[in-house]
């Protein structure tokens, strides 16, 4: 494991080595930058905003200016042609020659087949952040029918269920749970706070364009909840996106999935896209039979409609509204929720609605300068059941951020400053169906009502340094003042250095806050006899992250590939813990407990390559050491396996005809907590070496794909193995009794499942 000390190590050899390098400049002409202008070859005028760069390189690359001026500096191997490229124009790869350049491009509507060539590696190599992107034709290789699962084929992220019952699905990111990951859509935080629990079925796999997984600290433009990175979800632009889209998707539980997407431009300045999921799962299937439904029986209608007006002349505004109502009930087989004749059941009954807001206006003579107004809303309510509790919550939110971006002299240095304001407005009742006989009537109100207003100003700044060669620095600090507990400083640091054209280097530090809600964030324990016992004094949770990353670019078999390894550390100063291990008939959730830690070291590594033309492959390696003190005792996180091993083989005939996708997903062993059940004495005498485990598993997933003219037919089979957990349901024979535990999930509950669909598309 790498330590702290190693990374100011690293740190300090890239910046001598970039200062060694800058003071070994000559004014050799073969090293001096190629300058040149982008035109429209119809009209000879030029184009701002044209991509430049050198074959071959990944790294290397400008952007014109709004005279269609670039000077692009030669990279460290000799290279004599560059790629110019625009949205709507055809792509050009010219020969450089001596003197400056004039670069005329010819627009789409003159191409005739397009044929592509060489698709962009999915660890980014121009961001100053170690960011991975899933592409729209990655989410095609599963089923993909919500963003839960359009993780299936990769390594960063992992999606676990929480409990064998409610169907509920969180992601880790960095070893943590996802609620310290800001998620994002379009770059607005979205999805937070009582929606967590089943968040990520709230998105639909066909409505998304690219996510981009973002590891540690990301910008400070978007708040200080960020702790261990962001998962940033980019929606199908009215714009850009098919005219229409239909996706049908069912699978052997009876579960289907209806998509459809459709796009239109209403004038020259202004489009819009109109997004329609349905989903439906009215199937009792209970494969292990313990009386329990494998998956709960959900219902689920989603809209969501943009509309993007460009006003050619520096303007653009986009407005995003969207609606969901979805309904879910699992539990005994025999449980109806109209009579539960003594059954155990869950239900959930959620309604959500949300909007946005976007403005911006670019200075036409200034295409670096722009002013920016961003407004976002959200109304979540649910109502929930969970055997004889309940627990129902309402969560209003407005966020409002007000943004301008320029430059110091040089577009070598460019800055962001503005303000924000947060509304957060948190109602939330819990009633475990029993009362005490000493407490009184507002003392019981106490107990059972969780109300939280959050108001929260704030204010940043972030400085972005970037040379013309290899060295980029993104620096930022915001300060909130929180209406509930005080001020929060919240500084963060970005640093790339491409040590070669091909070898890109990373280091990230910063800070981040978050207002934990502990019953949403545990919700998996309330299927279980816990009695939940949460402290009445919850402090914010604060952590520092550092780490980086090391990428290199290379040729493998005559094809590009790309190696990446990375190392974080999350530290928190407090955190709010929800400790399973202590006492085993209930769940304590308190602040971390002075004097001890939490903290999480995530060390990943991963290759990918193209070993014959049309087959791709990657493999990765993760390493997570996820640690919190309960109780005086240093202990790893529950459900959370230390080793994870991964493989992605995907091949493609010509012109995508037939695709084929197989991933194995390996996972090692992971601490439990002992069931309610357990005796007390043998549960508050365990150590690391004595917590129950579960054992090593793989999962094993397939898809093959037939693409016609407009039509795609996709058919799957996840867990190929038929691999289950034995028992995943303690207690299910009696789930009023005291041993009743359905949150000691590690594996899959249900089996191999097949699936089968299609999609249908006019660009």
């Amino acid at each position: 494991m790498l330590p702290f000390s190693g990374f100011r190590q690293l740190a300090a050899a890239s910046f001598l080595l970039y200062a060694a390098t800058a003071s070994a400049q000559t004014t050799d002409p073969s090293v001096a930058p190629v300058r040149g202008q982008v035109l429209d070859a119809a009209s000879n005028s030029p184009i701002p905003g044209a991509v430049v760069r050198w074959l071959g390189t990944t790294t290397e690359a400008v952007t014109t200016d709004e005279q269609g001026s670039f000077s692009l500096v030669r990279p460290a191997k000799p290279a004599t042609k560059l790629i110019v490229s625009f949205l709507g124009y055809q792509a050009d790869t010219v020969q450089v020659s001596g003197g400056y350049l004039r670069l005329p491009l010819r627009r789409g509507s003159e191409l005739g087949e397009v044929k592509v060539e060489e698709r962009a590696p999915s660890y980014s190599g121009l961001t100053p952040t170690n960011t991975q992107v899933i592409t729209s034709r990655d989410l095609t290789k599963s089923a993909c029918c919500n963003l839960a699962e359009s993780f299936e084929t990769n390594a960063s992220v992992e999606v676990s269920t929480t409990d064998a019952v409610s169907g509920a699905k969180q992601i880790q990111l960095l070893g943590l749970d996802g609620a310290y990951s800001l998620l994002t859509i379009d770059n607005l935080p979205a999805l937070r706070g009582l929606a967590t629990p089943y968040r990520l079925g709230y998105l639909a796999g066909p409505w998304i364009e690219s996510i981009d997984i973002i590891k540690g600290m990301g910008s400070v433009v978007n708040g200080y909840e960020s702790i261990s990175g962001q998962v940033n979800i980019r929606l199908k632009e009215p714009d850009t996106a098919e005219r229409l889209l239909f996706n049908a998707y069912g699978n052997d539980l009876g579960k289907f999935d209806l998509n459809l997407n459709l796009a239109t431009p209403i004038s020259k300045k202004v489009s819009t896209a109109l997004l329609l999921h349905t989903d439906h799962l009215g199937r009792r299937a209970d494969r292990n039979k313990d009386g329990f439904l494998d998956l709960p029986l959900a219902t689920q209608y989603n809209v969501f409609n943009k509309w993007k007006y460009k006003s050619g002349t520096g303007l653009v505004t986009e407005i995003g509204l969207g609606a969901l109502r979805e309904t879910r009930q699992g539990g005994q087989v025999a449980y109806r929720e109209d009579s539960p004749g003594g059954y155990y059941g869950t239900t959930q009954t959620t309604d959500r609605y949300n909007g946005y807001a976007k403005t911006s206006y670019t200075w036409p003579s200034r295409p670096y300068q722009s002013l920016g107004l961003l407004l976002t809303g959200t109304s979540h309510d649910f109502n929930s059941r969970y055997g004889l509790r309940t627990y129902d919550g309402t969560q209003k939110t407005g966020l409002a951020t007000l943004l301008f971006q320029s430059v110091i002299g040089t577009t070598a240095h460019t800055y962001r400053t503005g303000l924000s304001f947060l509304h957060d407005d948190y109602r939330e009742v819990y009633k475990t169906g029993f009362s005490y006989p000493t407490e009184t009537s507002e003392q019981r109100y106490a107990r059972e009502h969780r109300n939280r207003l959050e108001r929260v100003p704030g204010a940043f700044a972030e400085y972005t340094y970037q040379n013309a060669r290899n060295l980029t620095v993104v620096t930022g600090l915001r300060l909130d003042r929180h209406n509930l507990y005080g001020w929060f400083l919240t500084p963060r640091l970005n640093v790339k250095y491409d040590a070669t054209k091909n070898t890109v280097l990373r280091l990230a530090a910063g800070r981040g806050y978050r207002t934990a809600n502990p019953i949403a964030e545990n919700s998996g324990m309330l299927v279980s006899s816990r009695e939940f016992v949460i402290a009445p004094n919850l402090q914010p949770e604060k952590a520092w992250n550092m780490g980086g990353s090391f990428t290199q670019y290379f040729n493998a078999f005559g094809h590009p590939a790309t190696f990446i390894t990375d190392y974080y550390h999350t530290e928190f100063q407090n955190q709010v813990v929800a400790d399973p291990y202590s006492l085993a008939d209930r769940l304590t959730i308190t602040n971390l407990e002075p004097g001890g830690r939490s903290f999480s070291r995530s060390f990943q590594t991963e290759v990918q390559v193209e070993p014959v033309k049309g087959l791709q492959a990657k493999a990765a390696y993760k390493y997570l050491d996820v640690r919190t003190t309960y109780n005086g005792e240093l202990l790893p996180k529950m459900l959370t396996p230390k080793h994870r091993l991964f493989l992605n083989v995907a091949y493609a005939t010509a012109f995508d005809k037939w695709r084929a996708d197989f991933t194995v997903q390996g996972f090692g062993k992971r601490p439990m907590a002992y069931g309610p059940g357990t005796d007390h004495l043998q549960q508050h005498s365990s150590t690391d070496n004595t917590l129950p485990e579960a054992p090593r598993y793989a999962l094993l997933n397939t898809q093959l794909t037939r693409a016609f003219k407009r039509w795609d037919v996709y058919a799957g089979v996840e867990n190929l193995t038929n691999y289950r957990q034995p028992n995943p349901i303690a207690g299910a024979s009696a789930p009023f009794g005291p041993d009743f535990d359905a949150a000691m999930v590690w594996g899959p509950t249900y089996g191999r499942l097949t699936y089968l669909g299609l999609r249908f598309k006019l660009e």
